[in-house]
């Protein structure tokens, strides 16, 4: 996203502050003409960043246009999700000690899994590795599928659990168990690049016609 100028900017917390305004409203905040003000939305409207929309009409002519924020400008915004999810993971292995935070991880491992069976659909395996990774880009890991001989390769090229993972391997070992229970018993699944040692992806290859060994999630207690 390209770098916005301060009075881009200023538009967009005050809009942020204010749910939606006009610009003769923003041009009051920002102490600048409205023609200005209006070029300034004109580009961010270009750049996915805010919408216009009507407002109620009040007396004769046209609904004044207003302007709101879109989700895509909450990401010029601080975002601290991962740095609440290591603060959690830390609490609970401080107050509940690591057998706790192991019964979390296989808790959302096996609800990982009820929504991976959910989508994957019947048929080959290719199929359904292919509806997997397409799940895993929904998610945000940037996945794909390549063939390699008779294997399949999952490959992912981001990791949007990467500061958590770091902070608890557990969760990276879930996921390989939770691939290995979702495509079932007729492949194995083994990783073989890991971004956590160092490589620049996580890949899995998953061998057709070879019994899988059992999951751990499929037996997960609660």
């Amino acid at each position: 996203m390209a770098e916005l100028s301060d009075a881009k900017r200023r538009i967009i917390e005050l809009l942020k502050r204010a749910d939606w305004a006009t610009a003769q409203d923003l041009a009051g905040e920002i102490n600048t003409t409205t023609t200005a003000v209006r070029q300034h939305l004109d580009a961010l409207e270009t750049s996915g960043l805010v919408a216009r929309f009507e407002g109620a009409i009040h007396g004769r002519g046209r609904p004044a246009i207003r302007w709101r924020t879109t989700p895509l400008s909450r990401e010029l915004f601080p975002d601290r999700h991962s740095d609440l999810t290591v603060d959690l993971i830390r609490s609970i292995r401080a107050s509940l000690g690591e057998d706790a935070l192991n019964t979390v991880i296989d808790r959302r491992s096996a609800e990982q899994l009820a929504a991976y069976r959910a989508v994957l659909p019947n048929g080959s395996v290719p199929v359904r590795v292919r509806a997997l990774a397409e799940q895993r880009s929904v998610e945000g890991y940037l996945a794909e599928v390549v063939v390699d001989d008779d294997d399949l390769i999952l490959i992912e090229h981001h990791c949007p659990i990467c500061t958590a993972a770091t902070s608890c391997q557990g969760l990276c070992r879930s996921e390989l168990e939770v691939f290995q229970a979702a495509l079932g018993p007729s492949v194995r699944v083994t990783r073989e690049q890991h971004l956590l040692s160092g490589d620049t992806r996580c890949a899995y290859r998953i061998r057709t016609n070879a019994a899988g060994p059992p999951s751990s999630v499929d037996n997960v207690r609660w």
